[in-house]
């Protein structure tokens, strides 16, 4: 099927629902968030032009060189906020390649610091800024949606203070993102 509309959502869906015997219950932003997946032109008002622009789209801004940057916390951390940023973008219109390909990086990222976190050349301030590092990308890969708020209290926390008195940074900078105050 290359084109689907209204009618032929709905078509779906009453097939589903016959093969189900009246038990399989599916919303139609679902099944055409599935046709689009799969390559299907769908013209439905949930998020028709976005989605299609999606599904075509090159990610080259998660390719972006100088995107990642896992120098010090604070480098890491502005990384991890656009690569969240480019995440919530991918999204918001459905592009699950978008959204794999920024967990991916971040996935990465995680297992990149924590090989640094191991190199005995490194001094072991920089290799507890690395582990601090790679806490910080497993957490946002474990809930994303939290994450930040997350940072702002890890951040307040005794333990990191005495860690790391020297970071300028902070999650607060986040746009869009509320903090907490502690």
């Amino acid at each position: 099927m290359k084109r689907a509309g209204t009618r032929e959502l709905h078509a779906i869906e009453a097939e589903l629902r016959r093969r189900s015997n009246n038990h399989h219950k599916s919303c139609l932003s679902y099944i055409a968030d599935v046709l689009r997946s799969a390559g299907t032109r769908v013209e439905y008002p949930d998020h028709e032009e976005p989605a299609v622009e999606a599904s075509t789209r090159d990610h080259h801004e998660l390719r972006e060189k100088g995107l990642l940057q896992l120098r010090d916390l604070d480098s890491a951390l502005t990384s991890l906020q656009k690569i969240d940023a480019l995440y919530r973008q991918y999204r918001e219109v459905s592009d699950r390649v978008g959204t794999s390909l920024a967990r991916e990086l971040v996935a990465k990222s995680e297992q990149r610091a924590k090989n640094m976190a191991a190199n005995a050349r490194l001094g072991t301030e920089k290799r507890s800024e690395k582990r601090e590092i790679a806490r910080w990308f497993k957490v946002w890969l474990e809930v994303p949606d939290l994450f930040f708020d997350w940072l702002d209290m890890r951040q307040a926390s005794r333990e990191f203070q005495r860690k790391f008195p020297h970071f300028n940074g902070g999650s607060r900078h986040h746009a869009g993102k509320r903090s907490f105050s502690i």
